[in-house]
């Protein structure tokens, strides 16, 4: 048989049951429900707020980044251009350098054989040739001795390591005067 209380007495407990455990009344439980739920659902909405404003800053911080990076790309690629003309202009220089350095070779054996030459009495060049590690002179002189004097200027200037006499012979063509015609090698001091 089952009994239902309507009116809300308490029943008399018979003291062959055992103890009764009792919660607690149902408008606590009611409360701090409530009071869990608001804390729940505020720790949500905060957290769901922070994870937004991060995004958002993070994806300010990617577009900010996006951009700085066309402007390096398009800072890169002037400089790359300009490093292109640069080179090109060191090049440019550089071969100019070295051709006047290669100039001035030449230009003192001239002078130097020029001034000997000049300086040496009686005595016409008509041919230079050089070939690489020796210069052979030809000419005419008007005696022997003037020959010898263009030898030992030569020898006098420190440009040349040696200088020989490859054949000198009195040119018979030339019947008012006296002509040698000469050869001389030279053979470059190493620089």
């Amino acid at each position: 048989m089952i009994r239902i209380n309507l009116l809300g007495l308490p029943k008399k407990r018979s003291k062959s049951r055992g103890p009764v455990i009792s919660v607690g009344g149902g408008a606590n439980m009611t409360l701090v429900g409530l009071v869990l739920l608001v804390a729940a659902l505020a720790g949500n909405y905060y957290y769901y707020n922070k994870l937004t404003s991060d995004s958002q800053k993070l994806n300010a911080d990617l577009s900010a980044a996006k951009l700085e990076n066309t402007k390096l790309a398009s800072a890169k690629t002037r400089y790359q251009e300009r490093q292109k003309q640069f080179d090109l202009y060191d090049h440019r220089v550089k071969v100019i350098h070295q051709l006047q350095a290669s100039q001035t070779g030449p230009l003192d054996l001239m002078n130097t054989i020029a001034g000997t030459v000049n300086g040496t009495d009686a005595v016409w060049l008509a041919t230079m040739n050089d070939d690489g590690n020796n210069i052979n002179l030809t000419g005419t002189a008007l005696s022997a001795t003037a020959v010898a004097n263009l030898l030992s200027n030569l020898k006098k200037t420190n440009y040349f390591k040696n200088v020989e006499i490859k054949e000198t012979y009195q040119d018979e063509s030339v019947r008012d005067l006296q002509a040698f015609q000469f050869t001389i090698v030279c053979e470059k001091q190493k620089s």
